[in-house]
């Protein structure tokens, strides 16, 4: 397809989703659903008028990926209006670190006994597949700041960490196949991608996001000026984090993640619900500048701009993205083993993974059983991948993770779309008692 003709119909989708959006939200699957149809009926198994072969185009993939998850891990970060010693963190820890090392053990030996991976490819396989995404999983997300459903909570703050806590695991994974320097005794991987990588990316993100925060509040209450460049501010702050977080060899997600995750402390801080009282100021009808002259609403005037903006971008690369990605399904191949290894991982690797959140965070069965079902697969796991691509992993180890990647995003889209609205609207219906 021409480019010209790329621009139309991703406008032309945009528009028909734009004027059915009411009518879909009711229909018992999700809008990624359609995006990732239509990529399937243009590429080769299709109509064959697309053909975006992923081990031709990863540079593509790989870039488009990382924008995507980026964008949204940022929306995920200002969606979490918790404090830093909050309690209600320790879930999305737990599932971040706990059950990612799990998950990421079980890929693995699936892996090696299961597919006949060399031990370094498997661990790779796991940390590809480990990560829940931000960018596809938006229907069993936080809604709002204010959401406070303990099991979106969840889920949210999951993803948000686990797109970068996977980092190491790739790393250890390229490192076995001799692709990526691990240090004698694995002292490297220890001191620089576990540690330094990790906490490194977090302080970065959590400085500048407060700092910028903080400064632009600041300069809005003076001036009570409402025509700052919101998307200035938005994509600014976002690049320099990620920017700033790869230049100091730590993980750029993570940076980005808590830079969301610190604007929205800024906000906090000043007290009260202030998200409830922006709305009740606007229905009264206040203007910006009043807004912005009243020190408890001007950070959450900020905050909720911003959040607004990134939503916007997020939902018009996933379209791009998920249309790549079902274009590319039956290039990169869908292999038989994914019979096997699709189901073994979304009902007996993710299930036994999150074991520990249950016995850390006392949750219902019935929020437990969510936790464990919703583990979407996603546009992280594209990134992961390409990233490994791009390191010169060799082709005959490229292509089974290629296939095996490329056909469990696909199944999840399609397994945990159909499943979202109906469960969703159950655990609505069914609400748990209430926790302290």
């Amino acid at each position: 397809m021409l480019f010209e003709s790329w621009v139309l119909l991703i406008g032309t989708l945009l528009l028909v989703m734009g004027l059915t959006a009411a009518y879909v939200t009711r229909l018992p699957f999700t809008p990624t659903m359609v995006y990732l149809g239509i990529g399937i009926a243009l590429g080769p198994a299709g109509l064959g008028v697309a053909n975006f072969d992923p081990d031709y185009y990863h540079p593509l993939f790989y870039r488009g990926a990382e924008l995507a998850v980026i964008v949204s891990l940022f929306t995920v970060g200002l969606k979490l209006r918790l404090s830093l010693g909050d309690r209600r963190w320790r879930p999305p820890l737990v599932l971040a670190f706990a059950s990612m090392t799990l998950t990421v053990g079980l890929l693995a030996a699936v892996g090696v006994w299961g597919l006949g991976l060399p031990l370094g490819a498997a661990v790779l396989l796991g940390a590809i597949l480990a990560p829940t995404d931000p960018v596809l999983a938006s229907e069993v997300q936080l809604r709002h700041p204010g959401d406070r459903d303990r099991l979106r909570r969840a889920l949210s703050g999951e993803a948000g960490f686990n797109d970068g806590t996977a980092f190491p695991f790739v790393m250890l994974g390229l490192g076995l196949l001799g692709l990526h320097d691990l240090g004698a005794g694995l002292w490297r991987w220890w001191a620089i991608d576990v540690a330094w990588a990790t906490f490194g990316g977090l302080g970065i993100g959590s400085l500048l996001g407060y700092g910028v925060g903080k400064v632009v509040v600041a300069l809005r209450r003076r001036q009570h000026d409402p025509t700052t460049f919101d998307e200035y501010l938005l994509f600014g702050l976002i690049g320099v984090s990620y920017g700033l977080a790869l230049a100091a060899h730590t993980y750029g997600f993570l940076a980005v993640f808590a830079a969301g995750v610190a604007v929205r402390a800024v906000e906090r801080r000043h007290g009260g619900d202030e998200l409830a009282a922006l709305d009740c100021a606007r229905l009264r009808g206040a203007t910006e500048k009043q807004v912005l002259a009243d020190p408890r609403l001007a950070p959450a005037y900020l905050a909720n701009s911003m959040l607004s903006l990134n939503e916007q971008l997020e939902r018009i690369l996933e379209v791009g993205m998920v249309l790549l990605v079902g274009v590319g399904l039956f290039s990169a191949g869908v292999p038989l083993v994914a019979w096997w290894f699709v189901p073994l991982l979304f009902l007996v690797i993710r299930p036994l993974a999150v074991l520990p959140v249950w016995r850390a965070a006392s949750f219902t069965r019935a929020q437990f059983f969510g936790i464990a079902w919703f583990g979407v697969r996603g546009i992280g796991s594209i990134y992961y991948l390409m990233f490994a691509i791009s390191r010169e992993l060799p082709p005959h180890l490229a292509q089974p993770l290629m296939s095996l990647t490329f056909t469990t995003v696909a199944a999840s889209v399609v397994i945990h779309g159909v499943s979202a609205t109906p469960l969703l609207r159950w655990f609505r219906s069914h609400p748990p008692a209430p926790q302290a």
